[in-house]
């Protein structure tokens, strides 16, 4: 009992003595557990985006429109919103140039009387059923028709939004909106299906893009030309396709 209470005072006594008299393996106990206190804390580190979207300059360097100024921007779309806006209408941009294309190729083929072989449903109506004119080949298209096609498109702008983002095949594929070039289509083989576009330099590349936007600001004016003239009489003054 005795040396119980010789301890309970020694510790007692310890609490009021100075930290220069306590042994050193107490001061290091002591040390270890006090916050240091002339120490700031860290200022939290802000993690910037790990990602750089294409600019308006270099948007708009191409292609060089020297017609209308270096620059063809009648709307001044340009200088509306960031510079992921102007990359997202660039892409858009691209891409209904390709429709505009490739629909304009389709009115012409069609009303030049050229149709594919074989029935187009099995009710028995045949490809060459189909009238020549593009909008009344239009109507003639089963509505089954008509939703085949929304919906392949709809599939392809998913397939393209989602493989842009995560690349394919463990390529990188960077987001037109992430880095990457505005107009690249990440679904295999739609566009470049003999893979030319590998065997190119970056100057021909460069070039392929600017034909390729200016090929498509044409032809959505032209396709537009082809339903102005189908709808209205006159609206066009050349003669237009049947």
């Amino acid at each position: 009992m005795k040396f119980l209470l010789l301890l309970s005072l020694l510790a007692h006594v310890s609490a009021f003595m100075p930290t220069s008299m306590l042994s050193p393996s107490s001061k290091l106990f002591s040390d270890a557990a006090a916050p240091a206190e002339d120490e700031a804390p860290a200022a939290p580190v802000k993690a910037g985006p790990a990602y750089a979207c294409i600019t308006k300059a270099e948007i708009m360097s191409e292609p060089n429109t020297l017609e209308f100024g270096s620059v063809w921007d009648p709307l001044g779309l340009a200088e509306i919103g960031s510079d992921e806006t102007l990359a997202w209408f660039r892409h858009a941009e691209v891409k209904h140039g390709r429709v505009a294309m490739a629909a304009f190729t389709g009115w012409a083929v069609v009303g030049a009387g050229l149709h594919l072989p074989g029935d187009l449903t099995r009710a028995g109506l045949h490809f060459a059923d189909i009238p020549k004119a593009g909008l009344a080949a239009w109507d003639a298209t089963p509505g089954i028709g008509k939703v085949q096609m929304l919906v392949f498109a709809g599939l392809v702008e998913f397939h393209d939004e989602i493989f842009q983002a995560k690349g394919f095949n463990g390529k990188e594929s960077k987001h037109y909106l992430r880095g990457g070039t505005p107009g690249r289509n990440a679904v295999p083989g739609l566009y470049d299906p003999f893979g030319l576009s590998s065997r190119r330099s970056e100057a021909e590349l460069a070039r392929g893009r600017a034909v390729e936007i200016k090929n498509g600001r044409l032809a959505m004016i032209g396709f537009m030309g082809l339903y102005a003239a189908a709808m209205i009489d006159g609206s066009v003054p050349l003669q237009p396709l049947p």
